[in-house]
Order: structure tokens, then sequence, then C-alpha cells
């Protein structure tokens, strides 16, 4: 696990996003398949993304897929898919085949089951399971990640590529990609700011698996988180 901290939120963003763009740069030839969460950071990030990096993003190599969805219409404000694509997606040239969206408006079982095939049918196969480049993961201030939040970690040990989950505080279901894949990922990256952060990052990088985001933390096995000053004080630039 390789942990590095910045000063503000909009410095973590930046450092993610050029932490994927070195990653592309590795092997020019390569398509990179990534899963995004949603969340205020990522939001961030997005919004950054096109304003900052647009031009020197190799869009015909990244296919884009999400970790996880709410149950409610793409045009929904809650709604991960559509608010990467207000903020990023219809900002930059990327193609709209390379783009595999979980449509929160369908029935939430039916939806997961198709988001499971579409993902197995598209993005490479390792050990018969998906296997992304990286996944970029939130945390929750209660530990959830992916949509898991604590006393549903029957999910983390799931066959199934995507399940349905239901936030326990307000009872909206939710699209939530499995441990199958989460622990099947080439790199796991979290993004992690604000200082309501502070106890899941301690539990994370300090403690041992007391909800869903440090178990998957803790047995991944290529972990990178990024945070800012207000989640974590120390500074570990990579």
């Amino acid at each position: 696990m390789k942990t590095y901290v910045y000063s503000t939120a909009i410095e973590t963003a930046r450092a993610l996003i050029e932490r994927l763009l070195r990653l592309m740069d590795e092997d020019r030839t390569k398509v990179y398949y990534f899963a995004f969460s949603g969340g205020g950071t990522p939001s961030l990030m997005f919004d950054l993304w096109a304003n900052e990096y647009k031009d020197i993003t190799p869009w015909e190599r990244m296919r884009v897929y999400w970790v996880d969805e709410r149950c409610v219409p793409c045009d929904d404000s809650e709604s991960n898919y559509g608010t990467m694509r207000r903020l990023l997606l219809d900002q930059v040239p990327i193609h709209k085949d390379y783009i595999f969206p979980i449509y929160g408006a369908n029935p939430p079982e039916a939806e997961a089951k198709r988001y499971s095939e579409t993902v197995c049918a598209t993005v490479p196969l390792w050990r018969n399971r998906p296997f992304f480049d990286a996944v970029m993961l939130g945390a929750g201030d209660d530990g959830h990640t992916s949509s898991i939040f604590p006393g549903q970690e029957h999910l983390l040990s799931s066959t199934e590529p995507y399940e349905v989950s239901r936030n326990p505080y307000n009872g909206q279901l939710r699209i939530a990609m499995t441990g199958n894949v989460l622990f099947n990922a080439k790199k796991l990256i979290f993004l992690v700011t604000g200082k309501s952060k502070v106890n899941v990052v301690h539990d994370i990088t300090a403690s041992g698996d007391t909800g869903p985001a440090a178990y998957v933390a803790h047995h991944a096995w290529n972990v990178e988180i990024f945070l800012d000053d207000l989640a974590d004080g120390r500074k570990i630039l990579p």
C-alpha cells in the first residue's frame, strides 16, 4: 500500500489525474480499462480533467466504466454516470462506444446482471474475472466503498461482478462492484479528502479490517491512496 498526501483536495485530484496519465504512458499501444466511483472529490477531478488535461489525454486508448451507481435516472443529480458525463465526458473527444455506463433507472436486479455481463464481455479477463487496469474508489465516513456498506460484507465475497446493495441510511438501492472484480484489479486507487474522513483513513492505513474500505485496502494486491492534509497529515509524494 502506497499513500500520497497533498495540501488540498484540488492538488490531490490533479495528482490522481496525472497518475492515470503516467499509467497510460507506460504502453502507448495499449487500451486501458478504468472504473470510476462518484462523489464530491471525483467530481472535482472530472472538472479539472476537462479543463486542464483534455488535450494531453489519449482518449482513444481509454475505456470508461463505473464502480457503482445509485438507482436513479442518468439526469438525476445523484447519478454517478450523469455527473461524470456532464463534467467530463461531454467536454472531451472520447467516442461514445468507449463509455459503458450503469443505467440506474433500470430495474436494479436486471441492471446488475446486465452490467455484469457487459463488463465480462468487454473488459479483458484474468483468472476468468474482469481485469481492470485501475479501479478508482472513495471511502465514506462510515467506511463503505463501492456502495458496499458495513453489514454488507457478503458482497466482498460474491461470485457476481456486480450486485444490488442498499444504502442503510435512506434505503436507496445501488449497483455495486463486488470483491469478485475489486480484488482482481491490477491497481486499486483510493481518492479520499476532507476532515470527516480522518477516522476511515486511519482504519485503511493503520488499523484492522474495520469496514469494507479498510478490508478492500488490506486485501487487494496493489493499492494506492491519494489524500489531502485534512484527511491525513503525512507528506509522501510519488
